[in-house]
């Protein structure tokens, strides 16, 4: 049993989906602290004058130190979401998927009480859609996970009987701090890290741009068609000792 623990991006990119699909759970990190400008409020996409940031705002609270994932709350007084679908549908209208996505777009794109429900409602209906099976799970749904880092980690595997865990690269610094491959290797926890190369498809507006949030694979090759896409861009996990 393999699973992958991540915070829940606002539109995740292909990789992030790849890693979902590679997993036989997939863990929401979301009683975590949320950093500001953070992936988990801001993600870009493909516009017909390059780059076209979307940013979820979120309602100020007394202290931003203690605002968890789960906690944070969009600030719907900005309108975001009435301007984040306009400026989707200006940018992508001519795409050749852009009706049946559009449409999946306005139904998931209400009202929500917490800025984690809203993201992981999103992936969670991206990843069905497209194909992927993978089980879900909220790190706050587990009880008694306490410490820091990889500590956190390893008992969230522990507390749902995983013997294998799939990294994210980016994260290795911190398991390896002390040790290689950290506590995972004390607790019988087999450690790979993903590994994934961007593939590249038909995308509108001249040069390809890599690394947009999903929308942009969706809206140009449909939902049929992107998963056989995100996996061709994968590659065998990396053992935690060859990294």
């Amino acid at each position: 049993m393999i699973c992958a623990i991540m915070q829940p991006t606002y539109i995740p990119w292909m990789g992030y989906f790849d890693l979902i699909d590679k997993v036989d759970k997939f863990v929401f990190y979301d009683n975590v602290q949320l950093a500001k400008r953070s992936w988990q409020v801001r993600n870009r996409l493909k516009g017909s004058n390059g780059e076209l940031w979307l940013t979820i705002p979120i309602t100020k609270t007394k202290s931003r130190n203690e605002t968890l994932i789960l906690n944070a709350v969009p600030n719907i007084n900005e309108k975001w979401i009435k301007n984040h679908l306009r400026s989707i549908e200006l940018n992508y209208k001519k795409a050749k998927s852009f009706e049946s996505v559009f449409e999946l777009l306005r139904n998931e794109y209400v009202e929500q009480v917490s800025l984690a429900d809203f993201n992981i409602n999103l992936i969670k209906t991206i990843s069905r859609k497209i194909g992927i099976k993978t089980d879900f799970i909220r790190s706050s749904e587990i009880e008694g996970i306490i410490g820091q880092k990889d500590d956190r980690l390893v008992q969230i595997c522990q507390a749902l009987k995983i013997n294998k865990y799939l990294s994210p690269q980016g994260s290795a610094d911190y398991i390896n701090e002390t040790t290689k491959g950290g506590l995972f290797v004390s607790k019988e926890i087999d450690l790979f890290y993903h590994d994934y190369k961007h593939p590249e498809y038909q995308q509108l507006f001249k040069k390809f741009m890599p690394y947009t949030g999903i929308y942009d694979l969706l809206f140009n090759v449909g939902f049929d068609n992107a998963l056989q896409i995100i996996r061709s861009g994968r590659k065998n996990n990396i053992h935690f000792t060859n990294l």
